[in-house]
């Protein structure tokens, strides 16, 4: 082997170590969360085997050099009851992005959760992460899906900031009122925009949490939404509390027609842990619309018992009662108006 050829192949292998070093590190995770469970709705009783968000995702990061790194995210919702794909079909319509971070904080494009949600509503479902048939059914999410672009802040002392923008690009959107049953606002239009912002605090055992949304949508009602959520919580030894309020407003107009409504929304959670279990408790208001739909019967309460036994840190057994009861013209959790809702179940969650 002459010299020429050495040199030829050690600078081959050098290109090819700096490229493998750069190159993306991908991992697989996801949730699988089955519940068996007796549910009535209304005056019907049955039992049934329910998937609880179950989900495979895949997440990787390159680094770029000079503290700038590339990532993206994918996650695929499936039922985990039959094996199915949700809505009929596997694909990541859960969470979808491709991101840009470094010390100036993090960009993001794509589809996911908004910062006004994970920073109020999010904290206090504790029990089961928001899934299932236990999950808050009175929250107002108001930021339409999908076709997103995201800043998060850098972390100064436990205090991070986003802002989220929806692009509209005129896609048809159904608005119509959080629980409902009586529609007054269930018009279909074109998305026109959406904005969000939050603020969220965590250090130590306070954490505090601030959203903001707003989203339009034009058609024969021109719908602007708006809400503002709080959030609070609060760790003393085994003990987690936890509260959030949410004010949620909609304007509809059109020629000769203004129809505007509020509601205010709230609700209490605790944990209390003792070695592998976890004792949980929340209750949850929404408050009858006020405005041009006051009279209607509209009040919503939401409450859950449960408990957690902690297997490992990945896997867990638990089961959990909860009930809603509906207002004569609200629907939250349920397809008819006026129904209440119950379910009592057991289940199984693995992480991995």
């Amino acid at each position: 082997m002459t010299k020429t050829t050495r040199v030829m192949l050690a600078v081959l292998a050098a290109c090819g170590a700096s490229a493998a070093m750069a190159q993306s590190s991908v991992n697989v995770y996801g949730r699988v969360n089955t519940t068996v469970e007796h549910q009535k709705i209304g005056s019907e009783s049955r039992s049934a085997m329910e998937s609880n968000s179950s989900f495979i995702g895949f997440r990787g990061t390159e680094d770029l050099g000079n503290g700038l790194k590339a990532g993206f995210q994918l996650e695929g919702q499936f039922n985990s009851d039959d094996g199915s794909g949700a809505g009929g079909a596997f694909n990541f319509k859960r969470h979808s992005e491709v991101n840009l971070s470094g010390n100036f904080g993090t960009v993001r494009l794509g589809k996911f959760y908004v910062g006004s949600y994970l920073a109020t509503a999010d904290y206090i479902s504790m029990h089961n992460h928001d899934t299932g048939t236990s999950a808050d059914a009175l929250y107002a999410y108001v930021f339409p899906d999908g076709n997103q672009i995201s800043y998060r802040s850098p972390d100064f002392g436990g205090v991070t900031a986003e802002f989220n923008y929806g692009f509209g690009e005129k896609a048809n959107r159904t608005t119509a009122l959080p629980g409902d049953g009586t529609n007054a606002l269930a018009v279909a239009g074109e998305h026109k925009g959406a904005f969000d912002a939050s603020l969220n605090y965590n250090n130590g055992p306070l954490g505090l949490g601030l959203g903001y949304t707003r989203a339009t949508t034009e058609g024969l009602l021109d719908v602007k939404e708006q809400q503002l959520g709080l959030r609070a919580s609060y760790s003393i030894n085994a003990l987690t509390l936890g509260a959030y309020y949410q004010y949620y407003k909609a304007d509809a107009s059109a020629t000769g027609i203004n129809l505007d409504t509020k509601r205010h929304a709230y609700r209490l959670a605790a944990m209390y842990t003792m070695g592998a279990s976890e004792f949980h408790a929340n209750v949850g208001r929404a408050q009858a619309y006020k405005g041009d739909l006051s009279g209607a019967k509209t009040a919503a309460t939401q409450w859950t018992l449960g408990y957690n036994y902690n297997l490992s840190k990945r896997t867990k057994v638990y089961g959990y009662f909860t009930k809603i009861n509906n207002g004569d013209d609200a629907a939250y959790g349920v397809t008819n108006a006026g129904d209440n809702f119950r379910s009592i179940a057991v289940g199984v969650r693995h992480l991995f």
